[in-house]
This record gives C-alpha cells, structure tokens and sequence, in this order.
C-alpha cells in the first residue's frame, strides 16, 4: 500500500473569489511543490476549467479529479467528484442548465476566466458563479450521484454556505457518506456536537483560492501501489462512497 497525498477542493480563476494567479498550471505546480499526489478542481458552479486542468495535472505527474463546488437552492456549499472527466463535464452541463444567471461584475466579484492548458485566456464566463442555483441538496446529491459521483458538504466547521451554519444541524438526508472539514482540529469537537457525523468520513481540503493557501501535503488515502489515474479516482470515489 502507498500514502497518495491529496487536496479535494482547490478553485481555479474561473471562480469569480479565485484569484488570477490560481491558473491550472499554477496550481498544478504548486501542488507539485507541496508534495500532492491527487488534486481535484473544484470551481463554483462550473467545470469549465477541467479539461485545461486533466492536462497540466497529466504533466506535472499528478492524478487530477474533475470536480464542482456546487450551491445549491439552499445556499449550501457541497463538493461533487467523479470518476472521469467525462462525466464532471455531463454533470457540468446539467448543473448549467439550473444556474440562476445573473451578469457578473468583475469590478466587485472578479473575473471569471477560463484557460487553455498553456494558461492562455479563452474566455471569461458571462454569468456569475458564486449565487445559489436552483438545484435542491437532494437534487445535487442525486444528480452527482446519477453520473457516478459523490457529492458531500463542504467546510461545515465554517459559517459561510456550511450546512450546519445554514441549517442548524447535519442532516439526515440526504445520506452523505462523508463530509469535509476545513480545519481538522475541529473533528472531535463536530462529532461530539454531532453524533451524526461519527458514522461518516472525515475528510479535510484547504478550499484554496490563493497558490500560498495550497498546503503541504498531510492528508492521504492509502492505496495500492502503482495504480493509473483511472484507477486511483475510481478508488477515491467508491472509498468516500462507501
């Protein structure tokens, strides 16, 4: 077995809070640097920065998961990872179908923009990203799940779009397998809070915006050694689904 060092939840330019230098091939770099193995990019709302990222990953020889941090009608922050990039990208499309589209100003939001795999700008997404869609948990959980994915909250020891900070508890439904943590320290005093959260796993990502927020690599799956990209995100996904 071999420790495979990750981030889940890193946002490119594309995401209007992402700041300009958090292109995919930064990124890719930067994790590099950091000692991660598996990163998946997890922009709002939108996959459109994927395919440029699945190359650059591909070159600085880490495993890339294409993901989303989708908000949903409630204003809750949830991550979505797949298995392939073919399947992000689907989800992608039926997600953009239920965006509430309002133009982006990027005097007050920032630029929403999307690279090619040598970071060149291609273009710049019209509508801005950040606001809920019209998508309920419940349907955002199914439907990552519809396209082989899991889906699960993001950052719930946060206040902003955490699911604890806007509903008031974890909930029962829909069924998350697990859930993301922001600050790891924050795991047994979350599981006494709620015990709900004892049957799940645990899992903790930086949610960077900035290349210096990126962090050393300390949070890993263990794995079979010398698996293929394909392999180790059908392993990550079927582990968290489980």
């Amino acid at each position: 077995m071999r420790k495979y060092y990750y981030d889940l939840h890193v946002h490119s330019c594309l995401s209007p809070c992402g700041d300009n230098d958090m292109t995919v091939n930064n990124i890719a770099g930067m994790g590099k640097i950091a000692g991660l193995q598996i990163m998946a990019l997890t922009d709002h709302n939108s996959v459109k920065n994927l395919p440029s990222f699945f190359v650059a990953c591909e070159n600085y020889g880490i495993t890339p998961i294409g993901g989303m941090e989708l908000t949903t009608a409630e204003d809750i922050h949830m991550i979505c990872l797949f298995p392939s990039l073919e399947n992000a990208m689907r989800f992608g499309e039926e997600v953009e179908k239920r965006r509430i589209k309002i133009k982006n100003k990027p005097e007050i939001f920032g630029e929403q923009v999307i690279l090619d795999e040598q970071d060149n700008i291609i273009g710049n997404e019209e509508y801005l990203l950040i606001n809920a869609t019209s998508l309920s948990l419940e349907e955002g959980y199914e439907l990552s799940r519809s396209f082989g994915g899991i889906a699960y909250p993001a950052h719930i020891d946060r206040d902003a779009n955490g699911i604890i900070a806007v509903l008031g508890d974890f909930p029962e439904s829909p069924k998350f397998t697990c859930a993301e943590l922001h600050n790891i320290k924050n795991e047994e005093e979350y599981k006494k809070k709620f015990p709900i959260l004892c049957n799940k796993k645990i899992i903790c990502c930086s949610d960077a915006h900035y290349l210096d927020k990126i962090p050393d690599a300390k949070n890993y799956f263990e794995l079979e050694d010398n698996l293929s990209n394909e392999e180790i995100r059908k392993n990550i996904i079927e582990f968290l689904k489980d």
